[in-house]
This record gives C-alpha cells, structure tokens and sequence, in this order.
C-alpha cells in the first residue's frame, strides 16, 4: 500500500481540526461587555441606595458630597495608585532585564 494515500502521513492534512465552538476575541469583547454592564448595574444600585450626604474635609477642602460619590473617588483614588506603583514596578523589572540583556 503507498503512502500517498495514508492521511496520517500526509504533511499537507491538517494535524487537528478546528473546533468550531473555540473562544474567539469576539466572544472575549462580548463576555467584557456583559460582565462590565453587571458592574455597572451594580454600581447604579450602589449610587442609588448611599444617597445621604457625608461631611468629607480633606487638605483644606470640606464638602457635604453624597456618600457614593465620596466612596466612588476614594476608591478610585486606590485604584490609581496601586496602578501607579504596579506600572513603576514593570517598568523597573524591564529597565533591569534590559541591563541584564544587553549590558
């Protein structure tokens, strides 16, 4: 029997098949899209139900902001700077290993 024929041996046959319910990016975007809209109703619910003003001094400003607002740019504030000191770590790890490579 000649190995033409034999699929198994055959380099131009593809070596597994495409699944056709594989991930795609679109389905990545859409998964995104859908749990960023559950944060946000989450979030709506959050501003909605802390409505009551709170008295915030902070550096010499005082303001009577709702509670959500003055939790929302608290965290926020977090949030930046913990991104911050993650971007300034990678950058540092990076400087390094450039050192390292090149140097």
């Amino acid at each position: 029997m000649s190995e033409q024929g034999d699929p198994a041996r055959d380099e131009t046959a593809p070596t597994r098949q495409e699944d056709p319910l594989r991930g795609s990016r679109t389905s990545r975007v859409w998964i995104a899209v859908v749990a960023l809209v559950v944060v946000l109703l989450l979030l709506i619910i959050f501003i909605a139900q802390n409505t009551q003003s709170v008295e915030v001094s902070f550096l010499g400003w005082d303001g009577t902001p709702p509670l959500a607002v003055a939790l929302l740019i608290a965290a926020v504030a977090g949030l930046l700077l913990a991104a911050t000191a993650g971007a300034l770590r990678i950058w540092q790890l990076r400087r390094r290993v450039r050192r390292t490579t090149h140097g």
